[in-house]
């Protein structure tokens, strides 16, 4: 026997469609971590500083995508921070280095008593 109804088509809801869509959000909501990166403090160079009385060694560092050369001499990043006890060191960037890798430097080079590190424009 066959079924001799009408079919009726009835309008689909959407609350089920917004409630999983709400399930959703609060799972990916409560799932996902917060964390805070490392920071590193950063300072302007301030003019008008009166100049030390005793001599500070100046290193220069120029720093690329590839290379990092100390005083004109390729290095490697370990080594230049192994290098540099105190003094000023000078960042020159190349026109094809990352922030990253300024960062990786700069990390390097953080926490030394008596050493400043100055990036130039």
């Amino acid at each position: 026997m066959r079924n001799t109804a009408p079919f009726v088509r009835r309008p689909m809801s959407m609350t089920p469609l917004i409630d999983v869509i709400f399930l959703l959000l609060l799972f990916f909501m409560l799932s996902s971590t917060f964390s805070r990166f490392a920071e590193l403090e950063l300072s302007s160079a301030t003019a008008g500083t009166a100049p030390s009385a005793e001599p500070v060694e100046r290193v220069f560092v120029q720093l690329g995508t590839d290379r990092v050369a100390l005083n004109g001499v390729t290095v490697t990043l370990d080594d230049l921070a192994a290098q540099i006890e105190t003094g000023q060191v000078l960042v020159s960037l190349d026109t094809d280095a990352s922030a990253q890798r300024l960062v990786d430097l700069l990390v390097r080079l953080r926490g030394r008593d008596g050493l400043t590190v100055t990036v130039l424009e």
